[in-house]
Formats: structure tokens, sequence, C-alpha cells
């Protein structure tokens, strides 16, 4: 599964991610770029291949062991980036921090936040994508075995109704805790505005998806994007995309 998740993260840094930032980041290719939560190191290596100066960061030492067995010239570190000392690790500031699907797993979002101004130099952007908290497969339910996978807005049941689902369709424990505990933590489209607001980011770009892009390479469906529907917008999106811009 790990070597799946590299080789899909290659292509669709490739075919998706590397045009996006072409496009919209002056001088793309002069980037020192940092990937939070860069898992088994795809995105790192298609970048890395193109001789742009790029570190990655993940929490989970099994993934920086993957990516490290994949591709060693990588610069690939295990670390935390709410950790108050990440700076000191990471030793570096950046043009541009790409962090995809991961800052709705983090309680402290506050401290994420923080040392992500901190890392980028003025002006410099971050580029972030994740599942509103409401959305219909928030709870990443879909990383299930069974027909449990399949149900959309799961998380938004009662906690006693998704352990009972969850045991009628056979899933794990851990999965079905996951899907209460995704839903705990996740982050709302309101929620984020604040944040990146409080920690002095505007918007360059924004996109509401209905179908991500990565459902592309998945699925064979292509990206749908939707408008900015006061509060419908937290249900109905599957994705929020945005490139934030370090205020100078």
């Amino acid at each position: 599964m790990a070597e799946k998740h590299y080789f899909e993260q290659i292509d669709f840094s490739n075919s998706y991610l590397i045009p996006y930032l072409e496009k919209h980041i002056p001088n793309f290719y002069k980037c020192r770029i940092l990937e939070v939560g860069c898992a088994e190191g795809g995105f790192v290596k298609a970048i890395h291949d193109k001789g742009i100066l790029i570190k990655g960061v993940e929490l989970e030492q099994d993934r920086v062991d993957t990516s490290k067995a994949k591709a060693s010239e990588l610069n690939i570190i295990q670390g935390d980036i709410t950790d108050s000392k990440i700076a000191d690790k990471l030793k570096d500031k950046y043009d541009l921090i790409v962090m995809r699907d991961v800052i709705e797993h983090i309680p402290d979002r506050d401290a994420a936040f923080k040392n992500l101004s901190y890392l980028l130099n003025d002006g410099g952007y971050l580029f972030i994508t994740f599942p509103p908290r409401f959305s219909g497969f928030a709870g990443h339910q879909q990383n299930g075995k069974s027909a449990f996978r399949y149900i959309p807005y799961l998380q938004l049941l009662p906690n006693i109704l998704i352990k009972f689902l969850g045991k009628v369709f056979g899933e794990s424990d851990k999965l079905i805790n996951h899907v209460i505990e995704n839903y705990n933590i996740g982050l709302s489209i309101r929620k984020f505005k604040q944040l990146y607001k409080k920690y002095s980011f505007e918007i360059a770009k924004k996109d509401l998806f209905l179908f991500r892009p990565i459902y592309k390479l998945r699925f064979g469906i292509n990206p749908v994007r939707v408008p900015e529907i006061p509060i419908l917008k937290e249900f109905i999106i599957f994705g929020c995309e945005c490139l934030l811009r370090k205020k100078v």
C-alpha cells in the first residue's frame, strides 16, 4: 500500500500539482520548498527530479523510512509541525510550503500556523488543501474495507451509531475511532478563514471542489468546482484548495 501511495503521489504531482504551482507562483523553479506531511515522499521526489530545492517533514517514522527506501537522495526528516523546535530542526526558511490534507488532522492548529508563518519568507506561499469538517467523507470512512466506506456524512451521526454501524459492517475499532476523531478535530472553511487571517495570510487563489483533482487519477472523474454558497458550501464540497500568501 505504501508503494502504491508513493507512485500515486508522483503521478499526481506531475499531472496536476506542478503545473498548478508553475502557473500561480512567480519564479517557481527558483523557490526553496518545504512539504509538511509529505507521507511517502512522492511530491518531494517529483520536485527534486526537476532540480528544485525541496525538503520534506513527516510525522510518522515508518513513512519517512518508506521514502528513504524508495529514494535515498531525498531530504526528508521526521518531525511535527506543531513542535516549538521544528524551525531549529528544519534550519531553513522557504518560499513555498505545501501541506495537503494534513491540517484537518492537527488539533493544535495555532501552533502549526505559527510555525508555518515563521518558516515562510515574507511574500512566500502556502499551498494547503483539506476536506471540510461537514463534507460527505471528512470522516475518512472511505478507508474502510466494507460498504461502510460508501456512507456519506457518516461522521455527523451520533458516536454510538457510528460504532454500531462499524461493527455491523465488520470494520476495525481503529477505523471506527478514526472516523469519530476526524470529525471531532475537523476543520470547517469558516474556521480556516479565521485561522489564516489571524496569522497574516491572504488568499492568492481559492477553489472549492465537488470532485477533487485527485479523483481524476483515482477514478477517472474530472474536477468539478463549485461556487462559494454560504453555509451550504461546508456540506456540498469534498475539498477546499487554497494558495495563501504571507503578507509582507
